[in-house]
């Protein structure tokens, strides 16, 4: 599959959230939809992330976003990751890695010389019309929240 572009339209999305409730990537259709994919729950790197979406939710909804994180994890260890840190927005469980595929950040990655295949922490910003208006791969997450930001003023 080639890779996303910026303008392209985001693959459909259907998957179960933390609740086992099916979400459609089309039920945010008039919203800007931040899509964030990040390897696992309750790992430093992806809690960090979550925490800083979680503590400028209310920011990011009044500019008239939505929050999605996608993992490769279940809805049980979804279910857990939100309660022990209170996230707000649907975490969405992609056990059968089909949505990592197609939005081609199912990639090798590398760790201590050992070759394996993860989640790139990824973040898609979807415009109300469902195309792809940006793609960071770069994220910072301490600050993930007003990196997304930034890019629209």
């Amino acid at each position: 599959m080639s890779e996303l572009k910026i303008g392209d339209q985001a693959p459909a999305i259907q998957a179960k959230n933390q609740n086992g409730e099916i979400v459609n990537l089309s039920d945010f259709s008039g919203k800007k939809v931040i899509l964030y994919f990040y390897p696992k729950d309750n790992t430093p790197g992806c809690t960090t992330e979550a925490c800083n979406f979680r503590d400028n939710y209310q920011s990011l909804l009044s500019k008239g976003f939505e929050v999605l994180g996608v993992s490769i994890d279940s809805e049980q260890s979804h279910q857990k990751f939100i309660s022990k840190f209170e996230l707000p927005f649907h975490l969405l469980a992609d056990e059968d890695q089909k949505i990592v595929n197609d939005y081609g950040v199912w990639v090798e990655k590398n760790m201590y010389g050992k070759k394996y295949m993860g989640t790139a922490r990824t973040t898609f910003i979807i415009d109300e019309n469902g195309k792809i208006e940006h793609i960071i791969k770069k994220v910072d997450n301490k600050n993930a929240s007003q990196q997304i930001l930034d890019l629209f003023h």
